[in-house]
């Protein structure tokens, strides 16, 4: 796997001698997922970085990996088969993902069965979703053996669950529902990877248009450090971060910090096996576009 690292300069965190060239000229356009999971980095980021060159867009990761692939946005945390499928299209910026080394908390399987036994079932899969959909297709083939069918769907899981024996669900919706459903077999995708592949997972990557470099490398530059910083600042200080967190709502202080800490938002070694992996298991099963014959 090809590794293509984004160089970086020399950075104040509070802006950069380029600012008042490129304020009001052009801006940096950031997707940004709408999910708990990403909240402290985005948190800290907007609260201590100089964001006056960038411009945030919120929105799902499916969603987002169709306004990065047209070019409506520049980078964002992006699917990581987003990737894999048009890797032409991208770099990424270097050592920040979304991935875990086991249980992720919020990828999740809602079984009325256990899972062995759902072979001959259709399973129903959130639309917001691009990797997890991968990944549950080769959990059920590669670790075991089912011979499942597979459902997009937009409906709400209270309702779809009735009639169908299982749902993925990911984000936001799936922390509520394992909060809830006390009565469904619940799989958590991280843990089955890793159960099955010794390896963690990576969800996502900062993806950022190639197209984007010509006339915005520095814009980039400067963003990539905000990152680092914003990462580090969020990590050092996730009880504060959560105390002051609207999704207090659906988890408590403890519950939000043990979330969090369960993620891990680098791409290390590990992280890159499990991602190779990733791609030779979607390969074998026809999930990415065939490469073309030479």
């Amino acid at each position: 796997m090809v590794i293509l690292s984004i160089p970086l300069q020399a950075s104040p965190w509070k802006g950069a001698d380029f600012m008042h060239i490129t304020k009001g000229i052009m801006k940096l356009r950031i997707g940004k997922i709408s999910y708990a999971n990403v909240w402290p980095i985005f948190y800290m980021l907007e609260k201590e970085a100089d964001c006056s060159s960038y411009e945030f867009i919120e929105g799902v990761p499916s969603a987002l990996n169709n306004m990065l692939r047209e070019g409506s946005i520049d980078a964002s945390w992006s699917s990581s088969i987003e990737y894999l499928k048009n890797p032409g299209l991208y770099t990424f910026i270097e050592n920040h993902a979304i991935d875990s080394d086991g249980p992720v908390g919020s990828v999740l399987l809602f079984s009325k069965k256990p899972i062995e036994e759902l072979d001959g079932k259709e399973i129903l899969m959130t639309s917001q979703s691009d990797t997890s959909i991968a990944l549950l297709q080769i959990i059920c083939r590669k670790f075991y053996g089912l011979s499942c069918t597979y459902a997009q769907t937009a409906e709400p899981f209270v309702q779809a669950i009735g009639p169908h024996p299982a749902y993925l669900l990911i984000g936001d919706d799936a922390l509520l529902q394992a909060s809830l459903r006390t009565d469904l077999h619940i799989y958590d995708l991280g843990q089955l990877w890793k159960e099955h592949t010794g390896l963690p997972f990576t969800y996502a990557l900062w993806l950022v248009r190639k197209q984007s470099w010509t006339n915005k490398g520095d814009l980039i530059r400067n963003f990539t450090q905000d990152l680092d910083r914003a990462r580090e600042h969020a990590l050092a200080d996730l009880r504060r971060i959560a105390e002051d967190s609207p999704l207090r709502d659906m988890l408590s202080v403890e519950g939000l910090v043990s979330y969090w800490r369960g993620i891990s938002y680098n791409f290390g070694e590990a992280h890159k096996k499990g991602f190779d992996l990733f791609r030779r298991y979607a390969e074998e099963l026809g999930l990415l576009p065939a490469k073309p014959s030479s």
